[in-house]
Parts: C-alpha cells; sequence; structure tokens
C-alpha cells in the first residue's frame, strides 16, 4: 500500500484508509475538498485528512498535494482496493 507524509509530524501513513482504523489525533479531518483549509493546514504542518464514499472522491483527493490520508467508509472496503494509477493515468 502506498504512503503519505503525516504533515510535518514524520509519520508515513496509508493513502487510503477505513474510517475508525487510523489514528487522525492532531490532523484537519474534511467532509469533502475545501482548498483554502486544506492549503493552511498543510502550510502550517498540519496533516490533511478527507473523508470519502466514492471512487471520484478517493480520486479528487488523493490528487490533492495537502492530502495525507483518504478516509473510506467502513460499508465501502472496496475502495482500499482500487488502482489508483489506472484512474489517474488510464
Amino acid at each position: 500500500m502506498r504512503e503519505r507524509w503525516f504533515g510535518a509530524t514524520g509519520r508515513r501513513v496509508p493513502e487510503l484508509a477505513v474510517e475508525g482504523e487510523l489514528d487522525v489525533t492532531g490532523a484537519l479531518v474534511l467532509d469533502t475538498l475545501d482548498l483554502q483549509r486544506m492549503r493552511e493546514a498543510f502550510d502550517d504542518g498540519t496533516p490533511v485528512v478527507v473523508k470519502t464514499a466514492s471512487v471520484e472522491a478517493v480520486k479528487a483527493a488523493l490528487a490533492r498535494p495537502e492530502v495525507a490520508c483518504a478516509l473510506v467508509p467502513p460499508d465501502r472496503p472496496d475502495l482500499l482496493a482500487l488502482d489508483l494509477t489506472e484512474l489517474t493515468y488510464g
């Protein structure tokens, strides 16, 4: 599984995780993409986590360099198996 930096914490986390299974303490957790808040958090070194529930939402969240992790709902484990390279580049 691919990993990303969790803000300026020095910790790496999976780019996709099931909501509730990853410690997101200290992170900015968003229900939708908010580019201004994401940029401010990123600039401050605060990890950014986005909740996603569809293929399109996962793709949009992980296309943003500010996002450390996209969280998927427990009832959508299929999203963990997405081929993000295929989604992005075809």
